[in-house]
């Protein structure tokens, strides 16, 4: 790793305070450790940042081995709880990582944060926004270094492999912590870890820094087109509306930025939930000849087209709606599903699958005219709308009420309401478990 050692020498300064994102599995407790062999030479505060986010039982020891490693190698240690969670689960956890780490820059007055993404994760990322959809920035994922208002944002593993920086902290004796929902199949990037990236390894060891150069490419490609679009924007877009006479004059590649300006500037850190789909939907809708149209949005938002102008709102009518369930979804009947890794609950509101059952990955959506469900105990099918008929759920209801299926569409639980036979026993082989519960009553 002397290359690393020899990187962080260039890029960070004398005499300045550094911030370390800091989980506790290997590669942060690597970049601790490196960090702490330029210590002295560099003279730098070093501050390890600690989120302990409360979702599996072994956090508080993960917790415990970073601030005792801390405590042997004279590091700051600085720490965080989150204990209830609001909306995405995921997105939630991660826009209270960043609110904590930037409270510790203003802290300590340090112009770094570094985290610990190394070039597996940068191809995992990739992947999984060429797979979903995204835009041109989506498709860079995260570059060595961001440059922020007061800060810069330096990710110097970003051109070592997980097998390196595994070997390095076994070869020296770093302690450090394994996540084993790692090895779950149920995720989207720890299949794309566990069954694509061997493949592309075996064809080219040094794969990760292709996916490097890739990604600065693009990179360099979105600052270009952001740049001529920013002179743009101010006169095709006013007070929160699109201006389609004079958006049409422009470039296609253009448009397409424009529509992902503005996605940006309304989604902010939920723009993930956007794919290439919405944004060829929306330049659908502005290009045809009808007047008057409208497409819903992920988050309850809904873009509306009224003849030369187009705007986004919040949907006072949710129609249908198709989700891929990753860890934790907001639905717009104001309940959260989501992924959890234990619970006491043996009730209607909690399932137990074997993720062998179904085809993966699960699906969140809304019902279907001839939806049929075959009941846990029971050898027959019952259709869906009989259920809501025997329960007494209000039509005004029917609508938005989750439908959880797998991919092949086979209906794996109706939340709240009836396990079906993927349902699994305590004491029966099970490896995924959803909650699903009304917003805001953890």
């Amino acid at each position: 790793m002397n290359d690393i050692l020899e990187k962080l020498k260039r890029e960070i300064s004398h005499n300045v305070s550094v911030i370390v994102a800091t989980s506790g599995g290997p590669d942060s407790m690597m970049l601790l450790n490196l960090l702490s062999t330029v210590k002295k030479e560099k003279n730098l505060k070093i501050v390890c940042a600690h989120v302990n986010h409360k979702l599996r039982k072994e956090s508080d020891d993960e917790a415990k081995m970073v601030k005792e490693y801390c405590e042997k190698n004279n590091i700051i240690f600085e720490y965080m709880t989150i204990d209830e969670y609001k909306g995405n689960t995921e997105n939630y956890a991660r826009k209270k990582r960043y609110e904590f780490f930037e409270t510790l820059i203003k802290k300590y007055s340090s112009p770094y944060l570094l985290t610990a993404h190394h070039g597996d994760d940068l191809m995992e990322t990739i992947m999984m926004r060429l797979i979903r959809g995204s835009s041109l920035k989506g498709y860079a994922a995260f570059s060595e270094i961001t440059n922020k208002q007061n800060y810069k944002i330096y990710r110097p593993l970003i051109t070592k492999t997980k097998a390196e920086i595994l070997n390095y902290v076994k070869s020296n004796n770093i302690p450090y912590a394994l996540d084993k929902t790692n090895d779950s199949d149920v995720f989207t990037r720890n299949r794309i870890r566990k069954y694509i990236l061997p493949h592309l390894k075996n064809e080219n060891k040094n794969v990760h820094l292709k996916f490097l150069e890739f990604s600065k490419t693009l990179t360099e490609t979105e600052e270009y087109l952001n740049n001529q679009t920013q002179k743009i924007i101010p006169n095709i877009y006013k007070e929160n509306k699109l201006n389609l006479e004079l958006f049409l004059k422009e470039e296609p590649i253009i448009q397409k930025k424009i529509i992902h300006n503005i996605l940006e500037q309304t989604y902010k850190d939920d723009i993930n939930l956007i794919t290439d789909n919405h944004v060829n939907n929306i330049l659908s809708i502005v290009k045809n000849n009808k007047p008057n149209q409208k497409i819903n949005l992920p988050n309850n938002k809904i873009l509306i087209k009224s003849y030369n102008n187009v705007w986004i709102e919040e949907n006072k009518e949710v129609e249908e709606y198709d989700y891929i369930l990753e860890s934790s979804l907001e639905l717009p009947n104001n309940h959260i599903i989501e992924i959890v890794d234990n619970t006491n609950d043996t009730s209607n509101y909690v399932t137990k699958i074997n993720s062998k059952d179904i085809k993966l990955p699960i699906h969140i959506r809304t019902k279907k005219d001839g939806d049929k469900i075959v009941l846990k105990g029971l050898n027959k099918t019952k259709k869906i709308k009989d259920v809501f008929i025997d329960e007494k759920i209000p039509t005004s209801e029917r609508n938005l009420w989750p439908i959880v299926t797998d991919s092949n569409g086979e209906i794996i639980w109706l939340p709240g309401l009836k396990k079906t036979k993927f349902d699994r026993e305590k004491q029966q082989n099970y490896d995924i478990i959803i909650r699903y519960q009304k917003k805001g009553s953890l």
